[in-house]
């Protein structure tokens, strides 16, 4: 796995993520040693609702925090380290001065900007679909609306703005002194060139947007400069020690589990369900309805899906519902989940033709969500019980995956023969089952759990040559758990269902779209 080189035994992974920031020790043979983490959180500004701010300088001492912490609990000797790393939450934007200091920040789940969505929209209702050709980015989730709304609202801050930048960016900027930006999160801003993998200044100049505010790209897995004797004395690292540009969580963690060449296909199940796949030619779709960001890796790409908040319907459920549940699992020790996970085993397939709408197939340029709903179920307590209604959840999860693969299969002419299942909902055996059924195709999850930091550890060791071939080392470092085959019954069951499925969302997005129901989420100035 070794260059050869001789030099440090460890690497570290920072990793800025939405709720906490970490840092992550790992051995050259990619087996986790260490980890601090901190919670942090993005507070509102009560002038401007939707608003999540950065908190730099706070969010900077926990991280400085973690590093001191993680060195002192493992014992490792800070010049043992060979490189670092660093990932991120991704859409989240830092604004700089001249001078490189941080004036203006949001976080990813930052929604202040729909007036501003709106403004660009009526200035050309064609530009949105002009920039996404170029950058694979509309405006629902990309940094152009963010920075008219500085522009807008803020325009002291938007004067003095110099540079623009990403949090795994602005961790490197702290560590070294050193502005960058790489392609894999730099690519979501909206602003980047897919084919060239660098800024294009004539979308901010559509925009009526600053188009001089751009940092140099390094691509991710290349050293950018050295800790600072500053950053040294306030996080305990060696002077000296070699940064390297790291990447947006996603493509970090599809390096971690191994999705490193052309054709892969992966789904994180989390908050969101994100499914990535890999692609070795940048091209977008004509109807513009799928995300295309740069992979971390040089010359790949990736097509990404999104299907909105199947972790957090859960948790919702759950806490709603499952109070029995909760309550013995404090009583035995045991989890509620699995408790939950092994009364919804029992119920059969397809949850005697149930449906529930909550996550859909994504639709980037205009994107929005039904009403959530349960529907076609019968006043019958043994057949429709809490746990019928949990696996509906479970099951719409796995259908809008279903419709995100073979929505990115219409543009790539490709659909993945296997694909690996990661995150949290990998935890769950039955949900790891149900999505194999519904897929119809192996499902693969993987032995390890810091996906991301791993990714970051992996690109920090092939910075300074330690990791020479990015496909044969993985091949080392990543072990598969379990896989998971799809029983031929439940699949035929399913594939019934989805097709129905997909004509009862549209009912139910309609009954939204007349304003009857209320959208479960809707993008900025949809």
């Amino acid at each position: 796995m070794t260059g050869g080189i001789k030099m440090g035994k460890y690497l570290m992974a920072l990793d800025a993520g939405t709720g906490s920031v970490r840092a992550v020790l790992f051995d050259l043979e990619g087996n986790q040693l260490g980890v601090s983490q901190q919670e942090w959180e993005h507070k509102e500004d009560l002038r401007f609702p939707g608003s999540m701010d950065f908190d730099w300088t706070h969010n900077w001492d926990l991280t400085c925090g973690c590093i001191r912490d993680v060195l002192k609990e493992s014992g490792i000797a800070p010049s043992e380290i060979a490189a670092i790393s660093t990932t991120c939450m991704r859409e989240g934007i830092v604004l700089y001065d001249r001078d490189l200091h941080e004036i203006w920040a949001c976080a990813n789940v930052d929604a202040r900007s729909d007036d501003e969505v709106v403004e660009l929209i009526r200035k050309s209702p064609e530009l949105e679909r002009e920039i996404y050709k170029v950058s694979g980015q509309t405006y629902a989730l990309g940094a152009l609306p963010r920075i008219l709304w500085v522009k807008n609202k803020m325009p002291e801050i938007y004067e003095k703005t110099a540079y623009v930048g990403m949090f795994n960016d602005w961790l490197i900027l702290k560590l070294t002194g050193v502005m960058s930006i790489e392609p894999s999160n730099g690519s979501t801003t909206g602003i980047f060139d897919l084919s060239t993998r660098d800024w294009d200044r004539t979308i901010m100049e559509k925009c009526g947007l600053k188009s001089d505010i751009f940092p140099k790209v390094y691509e991710s897995g290349t050293v950018v400069a050295n800790v600072t004797k500053e950053a040294a004395e306030i996080t305990g690292l060696a002077e000296g020690t070699p940064v390297v540009a790291g990447g947006g969580d996603a493509q970090l963690g599809c390096i971690g589990v191994g999705l490193v060449s052309s054709s892969q296909g992966a789904v994180f199940g989390g908050s969101f369900w994100q499914f990535e796949y890999n692609t070795s030619v940048p091209k977008t779709d004509d109807d513009c309805r799928v995300r295309v960001n740069c992979h971390a890796l040089p010359n790949l790409w990736q097509y990404e899906a999104l299907a909105f908040y199947p972790g957090l319907v859960m948790r919702w459920y759950r806490d709603a519902f499952c109070q029995k549940e909760k309550e013995l699992a404090k009583e035995t020790g045991r989890d509620t989940y699995d408790l939950m996970n092994e009364e919804a085993a029992k119920i059969p397939a397809g949850c005697y033709g149930m449906y529930c709408t909550f996550s859909d197939v994504m639709n980037y340029i205009c994107w929005k969500h039904a009403a959530p709903t349960f529907t076609n179920f019968a006043l019958d307590p043994d057949k429709f019980n809490r746990y019928t209604f949990y696996r509906a959840i479970m099951e719409n999860s796995a259908m809008a995956t279903k419709g995100n693969i073979e929505l990115v299969a219409s543009v790539t002419g490709e659909l993945p023969k296997e694909i690996i299942f990661a995150s949290g909902a990998s935890k769950s055996p039955l949900w790891c089952q149900i999505v194999s059924d519904v897929l119809n195709i192996p499902v693969h999850v993987p032995q390890v759990k810091e996906a991301t930091a791993l990714g970051a550890a992996i690109l920090a060791g092939k910075g300074v040559g330690i990791y020479t071939d990015i496909e044969e080392t993985m091949k080392k470092v990543v072990k598969i758990e379990k896989t998971y085959y799809p029983n031929e019954e439940n699949a035929k069951v399913y594939q019934d269902l989805y097709d129905k499925w997909r004509k009862v969302y549209a009912a139910q997005l309609a009954l939204a779209n007349e304003g009857l129901t209320k959208n479960m989420w809707s993008a900025p100035g949809v």
